[in-house]
């Protein structure tokens, strides 16, 4: 199968890195259905990726499974087969660990680790019916490997995800899908954020810079793409060192 042939649906892609990874495999030729909850802004992106493969514009709630099953029968009658899912879409709200309501938490798990486990369950049962196996390609965050202030909803939310890739990966390898990961690090997404991340960042980053969207759309390209054929069930850092590093000085 060319790459030209193959379709993949990406959540979350009308802005950031969700975009960067949807024009990353248009590039590729990928047939690409950019989906996200904004419709009108989804629309922008997608007539804005300079490529010969399609791109459409998908509507999409993640958090709630009928819109999700909507998005793929929409995502299906305009491409064919999808062969495809990066799991982008998600909430990046922080507040304190002490004065966070239920609302807050439920809101964050409800999207971000919620519409990993709906948009994998639903898209897995097409690519199992489609019989020619698939890639799914979670967007995770460093933040679910280590604690962080005001993160406590959000962490654990990429915690979960980290996890549920794990499961996912091995009970869909008997059906020719992997599944896979992708945790950035501190990324430059929007034009308000400051040049370089925070000292208390910089300080234990040896890559010390901002990651860009279309870094981290390469990470995620490998991992959906037909040459990531024997790696499932890993979380790949995109993260210029962050993750791993100790003690840097002295």
């Amino acid at each position: 199968m060319s790459e030209f042939q193959r379709t993949a649906i990406v959540t979350g892609g009308a802005r950031g890195i969700g975009r960067a990874i949807a024009e990353k495999l248009a590039i590729d030729g990928l047939r690409v259905g950019l989906a996200d909850k904004d419709e009108e802004a989804a629309t922008q992106a997608a007539q804005r990726i300079k490529s010969s493969s399609r791109v459409i514009a998908l509507e999409v709630d993640v958090s709630l499974r009928p819109s999700i099953e909507k998005m793929v029968d929409e995502a299906t009658r305009q491409m064919g087969n999808i062969d495809v899912l990066i799991c982008n879409a998600g909430i990046m709200d922080r507040a304190p660990f002490l004065d966070m309501s239920d609302d807050f938490w439920d809101s964050v798990l409800k999207v971000n680790l919620g519409g990993v486990f709906k948009c994998g369950q639903v898209v897995a049962k097409k690519m199992i019916q489609q019989g020619k196996g698939g890639r799914i390609v979670n967007v995770a965050s460093n933040s679910g490997i280590f604690g962080g202030r005001g993160r406590a909803a959000y962490g654990a939310s990429k915690a979960g995800i980290i996890n549920l890739t794990q499961t996912m990966a091995i009970e869909l390898a008997e059906h020719d899908i992997l599944v896979n990961a992708v945790a950035p690090g501190p990324t430059k997404t929007r034009s308000d954020q400051p040049d370089r991340p925070w000292p208390s960042v910089i300080n234990r980053m040896p890559l010390a810079r901002y990651g860009r969207p279309e870094e981290i759309a390469e990470v995620a390209a490998f991992l959906a793409s037909p040459k990531c054929s024997f790696t499932t069930g890993h979380v790949i850092g995109a993260d210029g060192g962050f993750t791993i590093s100790g003690i840097m000085e002295g």
